[in-house]
């Protein structure tokens, strides 16, 4: 008589029988997010916006030229990488001025500013900053013509980081 032995689970492992892991429902839930709530489809919060509006000082202000490179999907929010490039030779004939990454519900809006010369080599700019919660990053560059560029990238954080007075 042969009895077979328990077989052993890994914690976080789909056991037979129970439901989707936490970790497949969150992740689903937030691409489910992801998919219905696309970036451009709800205006920018008022203060973001005016935020941006002070950063153009009346430039018309276009899509293209500017990189936001951040995972739309974040685990944790505690140190989320972000890195900012700008499609410009960096010469003195044309470069970037200056660089500037806004962020939706943070009370102080540019999270991060940069000013660049043609010395710079390149328009870039990397870092990690803190997500309290899911939402849109703005990242805008000046050109030394005067002209100002965009990116606008929906983050969903699935683990906030900062949550004192959240609601």
């Amino acid at each position: 008589m042969s009895r077979a032995l328990p077989r052993r689970y890994l914690p976080g492992q789909h056991l037979p029988g129970q439901g989707l892991p936490r970790r497949r429902l969150l992740a689903g839930g937030a691409l489910l997010a992801l998919t219905l709530r696309p970036a451009g489809a709800q205006p920018l919060a008022e203060t973001l916006q005016r935020a941006m509006a002070e950063f153009a000082a009346g430039a018309a202000v276009r899509e293209g030229r500017v990189l936001l490179d951040v995972a739309p999907l974040v685990d944790n929010g505690n140190a989320v990488p972000v890195s900012v490039t700008v499609d410009v030779p960096q010469t003195a004939a044309a470069h970037a001025t200056e660089l500037v990454l806004f962020n939706e519900k943070n009370p102080q809006r540019d999270v991060m500013r940069c000013r660049l010369g043609p010395a710079c080599g390149r328009a870039a700019m990397a870092t990690r900053i803190r997500l309290a919660t899911s939402q849109r990053l703005v990242a805008m560059a000046r050109l030394n013509d005067g002209s100002v560029w965009q990116h606008t990238v929906q983050v969903v954080v699935t683990l906030a980081a900062c949550i004192e007075g959240e609601s």
